[in-house]
């Protein structure tokens, strides 16, 4: 039995304390390597109520057309609402954002009505997105998201633009000027 500084424990207690602890850990940096940004199997998307508010603009959700976005993160009940891809891209994609993902959805508009869009929520890493499209979004020019490549391509050659994956948007496609920089009438 150890008696330095008055503590009474065995050998074999220490060792199972350690262990115990050593076991604790592993399982933190697992769960926390495997929550980063990879989702959660337990992590469902929420549908959007009357009084949704955008988290970047205060803007409600159900006035404007056009796909919208929720991240959820580690710890918060309630995910971030965006009015538009672009605005969840901008924000994931931030070298600032520091919060752990635990998921992140987006509205299928193969199946989601353009100018009123409700439910057919996708796991957005998951999508496919067409990129520079003439239909526009809550904000101007938006990402189309889909479940399908072969929908994302349908929509591309009805409207225009790019299709490309989740994992092929790169910050500067997620600026949020609305695509005033890039009006010539102006």
């Amino acid at each position: 039995m150890c008696t330095h500084h008055g503590c009474r424990h065995t050998p074999r207690s220490s060792f199972d304390r350690r262990r115990f602890l050593a076991a604790g850990v592993a399982t933190g940096l697992l769960a926390a390597c495997g929550g980063t940004d990879g989702g959660s199997a337990s992590v469902v998307a929420l549908e959007i109520e009357r009084s949704t508010s955008c988290a970047l603009d205060g803007m409600l959700l159900a006035d404007y057309p056009g796909p919208k976005a929720q991240i959820h993160y580690a710890g918060v009940a309630e995910p971030d609402w965006f009015c538009d891809t672009l605005e969840m891209f901008n924000i994931h994609l931030s070298p600032e954002q520091a919060r752990r993902v635990t998921g992140i959805f987006v509205q299928d508009m193969g199946k989601a009505d353009w100018d009123a869009p409700a439910g057919h929520w996708i796991d957005a890493r998951q999508a496919f997105y067409v990129f520079g499209s003439k239909r526009l979004g809550s904000m101007g020019p938006t990402a189309a998201s889909f479940a399908t490549e072969a929908d994302a391509r349908a929509f591309a050659a009805q409207h225009g633009g790019k299709v490309l994956k989740f994992s092929d948007v790169t910050p500067d496609m997620a600026i949020l000027d609305g695509g005033a920089l890039h009006d010539q009438s102006m």
